[in-house]
């Protein structure tokens, strides 16, 4: 009932998505097997850079979560990271660590793109949320006004993750600026630092896509149906 030409390029999309988590997988469990030259286990990497940007009131935790729960919370000031980062010093750990201190850093900036994710917030939660019952019985229903609320209300949680795309990328790119400026990684490591952060990073473009063309299918169908 729900079949659309758009399904067919969907389905790639998840493709890419679960390739993509695969990868990140894969280049963590493999920078983890190289030890650091610093030998500087992830929670130092973190207190290290936190408090060569002033950041001594950012607290660093260790998460309950398990492998790769490690974020930022900006509203405890608060670094989770996960064991196999906190207390490794592999290549691994320290991009990890180092990526989630750009967030801070980010944070302790008022970075305009991260103000802009933080006020996005409550839209993406309320679209994400209550757009799939609203697509589903406007489907259903065949109610036009139902599909096009459920529309909006989906894009909100789109342009969300729109938003969160050159967040995670500048906190890379901080990261990576961070580990070398301060002697943490030489330049040969620098390269193992790029692939587990690029792979990362891989996983929010495909998530990010994937968003992307349901909303473009949805407006495709909605647009079929009110002609």
């Amino acid at each position: 009932m729900f079949f659309h030409p758009m399904d067919f390029i969907i389905l790639i999309a998840f493709g890419l998505a679960m390739w993509a988590q695969a990868k990140v997988k894969s280049n963590f469990n493999k920078g983890s097997r190289n030890r650091a030259s610093s030998g500087m286990t992830g929670v130092e990497v973190a207190r290290r850079i936190l408090d060569s940007e002033g950041l001594s009131d950012v607290r660093i935790e260790l998460s309950r979560r398990g492998a790769l729960s490690d974020h930022y919370d900006p509203t405890a000031k608060v670094i989770r990271l996960s064991e196999p980062v906190y207390r490794g010093n592999s290549i691994s750990s320290l991009s990890v660590a180092a990526h989630e201190v750009g967030h801070a850093i980010q944070h302790a900036n008022n970075y305009s793109m991260l103000v802009l994710r933080h006020k996005f917030v409550p839209f993406a939660n309320i679209g994400s949320q209550l757009a799939p019952f609203l697509l589903i019985a406007g489907f259903l229903l065949d109610m036009l006004n139902l599909i096009g609320i459920g529309i909006i209300l989906f894009s909100a949680a789109v342009i969300f993750q729109l938003i969160t795309l050159p967040v995670e990328f500048d906190a890379s790119s901080r990261a990576r600026n961070k580990l070398l400026e301060l002697g943490m990684i030489t330049n040969q490591e620098e390269r193992g630092v790029k692939k587990v952060l690029n792979a990362a990073a891989l996983t929010y473009v495909a998530s990010t896509l994937i968003a992307v063309l349901e909303l473009v299918k949805y407006i495709m169908i909605f647009r079929e149906r009110e002609n």
